[in-house]
C-alpha cells in the first residue's frame, strides 16, 4: 500500500477557515448582483468563489440560489460548506441539517453535520452522523476516515483502526485529497495528521510491513505526535523492537 503524502490538508476533511479581516476585505472587493441570475448561475458563481476561497461572496450566491430553489438539498449543502469554511459553525450545521431533511439519503450532508460537531469537539454526535453517512454509502473512504477520527478522539482505538483500515482499502490516498469545490467536508488538522500516521503505522506493523510502518512513524513524529514511545509498549510493534532503525527514529526509553 502506498503511503499517502500530506500536501496541504487531510482526513478524510480539510477545512480552511477565513479570518474576519479576510472576509471584510473580500466584501469590499466585490459587489454582488444576484437578483437577475438563475439558481443555476448562482450555484456556478458560488462554486467559483469557493474555489477562490472567497467565502463571503460564495455565501451570498448560495443564499440567493436557495431563495430561488428552496427544495434543493445540494444548494443547502453547498451553502453550508461555504459557511463552514468561513467559520460560521451554527449556520453551517443548520444548512447541512436542512439538506439532509430534504434528502434523507444525502450521505454527504450527514457527513458534513458530523464535521461541524467534530470541529466543535462534540465527538459523540460527530460519530453518530459519520455512522449514518457510512450506512448510506459504505464505499466512501472519506466517511470511514472521518469516523475513524471521531472514534480515535473518544479513545475507541480498535474502532478507529478498523475505520482507518477500511478507508485505506477504498482509497490509499484518502488523506491527501483536497476538496475545494465538492460537496463533502473533510475533517483534519495537524494533530489529526499525526494521529492518523501513528494509527497507519500500527496497521502496517500488524501486517508485517516494517518499511511502511517506519515511514508512517517518521511522519507521525514530524507532525508532532506526542506518544511515540508507546511503540515500545504496544504489541503490534513488537517485531520492530530490535530494529535499529526504530531505535534511531524513536530512542528506547531508559529503564529506571
Amino acid at each position: 500500500m502506498r503511503v499517502p503524502r500530506w500536501t496541504a490538508i487531510v482526513l478524510a476533511i480539510a477545512l480552511a477557515f477565513a479570518g474576519r479581516a479576510l472576509i471584510a476585505g473580500q466584501a469590499e472587493q466585490r459587489v454582488v448582483d444576484t437578483k437577475s441570475m438563475t439558481a443555476a448561475e448562482l450555484e456556478k458563481a458560488g462554486d467559483t468563489c469557493r474555489a477562490e476561497k472567497d467565502y463571503v461572496h460564495a455565501i451570498q450566491y448560495f443564499q440567493e440560489a436557495v431563495r430561488k430553489d428552496k427544495k434543493s438539498s445540494m444548494l443547502h449543502n453547498k451553502l453550508g460548506l461555504a459557511e463552514l469554511q468561513a467559520g460560521r459553525m451554527k449556520q453551517a450545521r443548520v444548512d447541512f441539517e436542512k439538506a439532509a431533511k430534504l434528502n434523507p439519503k444525502f450521505a454527504d450532508a450527514l457527513n458534513n453535520v458530523g464535521a461541524v460537531y467534530y470541529i466543535q469537539k462534540k465527538l459523540d454526535f460527530a460519530a453518530t452522523y459519520f455512522q449514518k453517512a457510512v450506512a448510506l454509502d459504505e464505499a466512501r473512504a472519506t466517511f470511514h476516515a472521518n469516523l475513524g477520527a471521531a472514534w480515535f478522539g473518544q479513545k475507541k482505538f480498535d474502532r478507529a483502526v478498523g475505520e482507518y483500515t477500511r478507508a485505506l482499502e477504498l482509497d490509499p490516498d484518502v488523506m491527501e485529497h483536497q476538496n475545494r469545490v465538492g460537496v463533502t467536508a473533510q475533517i483534519g488538522n495537524t494533530e489529526d495528521q499525526a494521529r492518523f500516521y501513528y494509527m497507519l503505522a500500527k496497521i502496517h506493523a500488524k501486517r508485517g510491513d516494517a518499511d511502511a510502518c517506519l515511514r508512517c512513524l517518521r511522519m507521525a513524529k514530524e507532525k508532532g505526535y506526542r506518544d511515540l514511545r508507546n511503540v515500545y509498549k504496544e504489541e503490534e510493534f513488537s517485531r520492530l523492537w530490535d530494529d535499529a532503525r526504530l531505535a534511531e527514529l524513536i530512542p528506547r526509553p531508559v529503564a529506571k
